[in-house]
């Protein structure tokens, strides 16, 4: 299983190495944050492709070590949309919060060691366990109601 703070990562390089495109591995985890980051405007594009090229027609004929997602990065004026990716519940903390934690996070509040989001700031929250889990924003889980690991978050 690949853990989030790849992703971030991978997020990370690719912005300080200003490039145009990046390949990450296709996982379901990565697939749920990036829809969450184009939503948002962090990213520009969301792509499958394999090691080799975005490309959708080659991804169905690929072998599954050689799927990625490609996506295209976003920069204004010159500089990254995504400046900061940072991993809050890590395999040896993992941080669960409840709907009034998550309210406090959103609403500018510490919740659980956790600093609060501040303006055009995202958090990834997984709800569920199994088969049954779901990648929401924070905000969008708030709404739901809904309660989880808090993963990361990014401005």
């Amino acid at each position: 299983m690949i853990l989030p703070y790849d992703l971030c990562a991978r997020l990370q390089n690719g912005f300080r190495a200003r490039l145009r495109q990046l390949p990450v591995p296709h996982t379901t985890q990565n697939l749920a944050i990036l829809s969450i980051l184009l939503r948002h405007g962090f990213i520009s594009n969301v792509t499958r492709g394999t090691v080799n090229a975005a490309d959708p027609n080659q991804w169905h004929d690929a072998p599954e070590r050689h799927r990625r997602i490609w996506i295209d990065l976003k920069y204004r004026d010159e500089l990254p949309v995504l400046s900061h990716a940072e991993v809050i519940s890590k395999p040896s903390k993992r941080i669960q919060m409840a709907v009034p934690d998550i309210r406090r996070l959103c609403s500018g509040k510490k919740a659980q060691f956790v600093k609060p989001l501040g303006m055009g700031e995202v958090a990834v929250v997984r709800h569920g366990i199994g088969s049954g889990v779901r990648w929401l924003e924070a905000r969008e889980a708030l709404k739901l109601g809904l309660d989880g690991e808090v993963l990361c978050r990014m401005r």
